[in-house]
């Protein structure tokens, strides 16, 4: 099933770096997966690892890479085949995000954006002809797409949509401001959020697919952000932006629903992302402990790091198995809300403390930029944040749980 993605990496003729360490719980998963993960995982080795520190020290997207993950089949994977994607199910994008996020954090976030945010609400609700401009085209990693919710006073509320789309007969109008946009500059295309009726509030919230270029649009200056900086971040403003009347995503006022739907997929992608952020953490900690000497033998040894490597483990073993749960209950057409607002939840805070505990195991070591511990440190921390931060997730959960036991 996955054999193509093997010999894609064979063809590229790049150095991998053999591992004996391996995912536990990943031996409970058909051959499939297990191939999947081992192909990522060999990718992430080989060409992003490498490169990380450059990608972040420099601010560079790392397009090459990208356009690679496309030819694994990564920028799509739970796009079907009739569409360009790969066909496979969100518990496989679970497992390719984690490895890739592993090696880039950078990479992830990109890769998670273009399968979740972008392809996602246009794979479910685009029509064929949506479909084949704006899906097919964006399935190789050249180009790639965004996603435009957020606003400047809006934060995590995101049925105050104060962007508005007017209907001009044979067109829609768009004008006003998306902040935060993860892949705003190198996106080709992007699905916007905007009011097309004030008086039905979030029922009055209507999707967009927008190409880019296009008159009307400028983009904003890109983000100096503290972590993930091989990602571009930055503002889309709209100003009297005429889009064809066909552009609009579903139904008028189905806006609110297909951001919510996109967002619970999403948080299962940036559960991924965080998971992968805190195993390379647990790698690096692992692997300066076996190697630094203290009191004549390996810090390894040492009960008080010991404790610390078992927490680590324990919370990445139990975040990465929630992040995999919500990922069965979707491919499963099971509600999933609930689940994914836990693994995001989790896997990101998890991912905080994973890469806080490899620095202070590190030491003065752990602060300096010549290791990658304080690159992971920084890289968690967003985690929290985008896709709904940490307080928005317990919200989330709590809600779900009135509702479940019949209390709203």
């Amino acid at each position: 099933m996955f054999m193509p993605f093997s010999k894609t990496i064979q063809a590229l003729g790049q150095s991998v770096t053999r591992h004996t360490r391996c995912i536990a719980s990943l031996s409970a998963l058909s051959e499939d997966y297990q191939m999947l993960q081992k192909t990522c995982r060999d990718f992430a080795e080989g060409e992003l690892k490498p490169n990380a520190a450059k990608y972040d020290r420099d601010h560079l997207y790392p397009g090459e890479a990208i356009k690679k993950l496309g030819e694994l089949g990564l920028m799509a994977i739970a796009v079907p085949e009739k569409w360009g994607g790969a066909g496979l199910d969100y518990l496989a994008y679970a497992i390719a995000l984690e490895e890739i996020s592993r090696g880039c954090a950078s990479a992830g976030v990109i890769m998670s954006v273009n399968n979740s945010l972008y392809l996602g609400p246009l794979s479910h609700w685009g029509t064929d002809k949506q479909k084949e401009q704006f899906v097919t085209p964006f399935c190789t990693g050249d180009p790639v797409g965004c996603f435009a919710l957020s606003e400047p006073g809006n934060g995590s509320d995101a049925g105050a949509a104060s962007t508005t789309a007017k209907d001009a007969g044979d067109k829609w109008i768009l004008n006003g401001t998306k902040c935060w946009i993860t892949n705003g500059y190198e996106s080709k295309a992007s699905v916007v959020f905007a009011t097309t009726d004030k008086s039905l509030k979030h029922k009055g919230i209507s999707a967009f697919v927008v190409p880019k270029p296009i008159k009307g649009l400028e983009l904003g200056k890109k983000e100096d952000k503290l972590g993930i900086r091989g990602s571009s971040t930055c503002s889309l403003i709209y100003e009297d932006c005429e889009i064809p009347k066909e552009n609009i995503l579903g139904e008028p006022g189905f806006g609110f629903k297909i951001a919510m739907m996109t967002l619970d997929a999403g948080r299962i992608g940036i559960a991924s992302q965080a998971l992968g952020i805190a195993q390379a953490s647990l790698d690096v900690a692992i692997e300066y402990a076996s190697k630094r000497i203290a009191f004549g033998k390996p810090i390894l040894k040492l009960q008080a790091i010991q404790n610390k490597l078992a927490e680590m483990a324990l919370r990445l073993e139990s975040a990465r198995l929630l992040t995999w749960r919500a990922a069965w209950l979707k491919d499963n057409k099971n509600p999933y809300t609930k689940e994914a607002a836990m693994a995001k939840l989790a896997a990101s805070e998890a991912a905080t403390f994973l890469s806080h505990q490899c620095i202070q195991i590190l030491g003065g070591m752990g602060y300096v930029s010549d290791m990658p511990a304080e690159r992971h440190y920084r890289d968690a921390r967003i985690t929290e944040i985008y896709e709904g931060t940490s307080e928005i997730q317990r919200l989330v959960i709590a809600g779900q749980l009135i509702k479940e036991y019949g209390l709203n």
